[in-house]
């Protein structure tokens, strides 16, 4: 298929920089995939909308400070850690590019000095810093995607506030440098409400840059995603099997727990540590997840595909025609959709 297949037009209004007030006062577009039947509601609708027996699965990786604002010879920039080398050796991407030339120096908000020592292409450079991974990170900004343009004065006023709304509130172990945003609707009540019906279960996949990897070939079936980290535990893995033997159908929250579960799925043999570069696309066979829960994503996105090839890609195109009509808020920040 082709990448011009998963594109669409979204005003710019509809790009969300701030969350609902509420997180689970977000709206909620339920897809029904038997008819396409599509109907509208608030997050916090989302215990009527499930049916007995459905259990929910969880990404619950911890979102790092991995955005860093300073400056590099006097001139402001900032950088995405995107990996821990050790011995304070960090990889990141750079911008604006052009300053991180090797040799240079970066002092980032709190004093956090690096220098460059390798340029990379796109941004990417590796630098040493002066002290270890979790005290360059002290200082940090929550890694907000681009397009919530968040700078200067703007950052550092909303910066406790991004720091805990783009994160879900049963984050545990850090290790993402981008949020599994289906699960930030959730508000500790809502949970405690689910649990009483449906069972909840955690696994963690580190979101790193492959989620947002940008996919430069117009055929899809070249495109090559990054790795990430998994993480399933045999009690996790043992009660999913349990679940689905006995007619339970499983909620996937968000494409990263997808991702993490079809992998799970596609191992030779039970592992509870591992990585998987999986790129799922229409012709996909899933194997584990009944139902996804997630967000409005990016125009020619991996997950906007994942998300296709789980629904159907005409399905999913009406959904997001009327998602945009109604004037649903997309992307990290924007509103829920529900694929049953």
């Amino acid at each position: 298929m082709k990448l011009s297949e998963f594109d669409f037009d979204l005003p710019a209004e509809l790009i969300a920089r701030y969350p609902a007030e509420r997180r689970d006062g977000s709206r909620l577009l339920l897809l029904e995939r038997a008819g396409g039947r599509i109907s509208h509601h608030r997050f916090a609708d989302l215990p009527r909308l499930l049916a007995a027996g459905d259990f929910l699965v969880m990404n619950n990786s911890r979102v790092v400070s991995a955005r860093l604002l300073g400056q590099v010879d006097g001139r402001t920039a900032e950088m995405l850690v995107v990996r821990d080398l050790g011995g304070g050796q960090l990889e990141a991407l750079c911008r604006p590019a052009a300053r991180f030339t090797r040799g240079a120096s970066f002092v980032a908000e709190g004093g956090a000095r690096g220098e460059i020592i390798a340029v990379g292409v796109h941004g990417r450079r590796r630098l040493r810093f002066d002290r270890d991974y979790a005290r360059v990170l002290e200082h940090g900004y929550a890694p907000l995607p681009p397009y919530i343009k968040r700078r200067g004065g703007e950052a550092a006023a909303r910066r406790r506030f991004d720091l805990e709304r783009y994160q879900t509130v049963y984050a545990r172990d850090p290790g993402s440098i981008a949020a599994p945003t289906a699960g930030l609707h959730f508000t500790p009540e809502l949970l405690a409400g689910l649990r009483e019906r449906h069972p909840l279960l955690e696994i963690t996949l580190d979101v790193g840059e492959a989620t947002f990897q940008k996919i430069e070939t117009e055929d899809i079936t070249q495109h090559r995603l990054g790795s990430e980290r998994i993480r399933i535990s045999a009690a996790a893995a043992q009660r999913i099997r349990e679940l689905r033997a006995s007619g339970g159908r499983l909620l996937a929250v968000g494409t990263t727990t997808v991702r993490a579960l079809e992998s799970y799925a596609r191992l030779a043999g039970p592992r509870e540590d591992f990585s998987s570069d999986i790129f799922i696309s229409p012709g996909f066979r899933f194997r584990m997840v009944d139902k996804l829960l997630t967000n409005f994503h990016l125009p020619r996105s991996s997950l906007f595909i994942l998300t296709s090839a789980f629904a159907g890609l005409d399905v999913l195109r009406e959904a997001y025609r009327q998602a945009i009509a109604e004037k649903y808020r997309f992307f990290s920040y924007g509103d829920a959709l529900l694929i049953a």
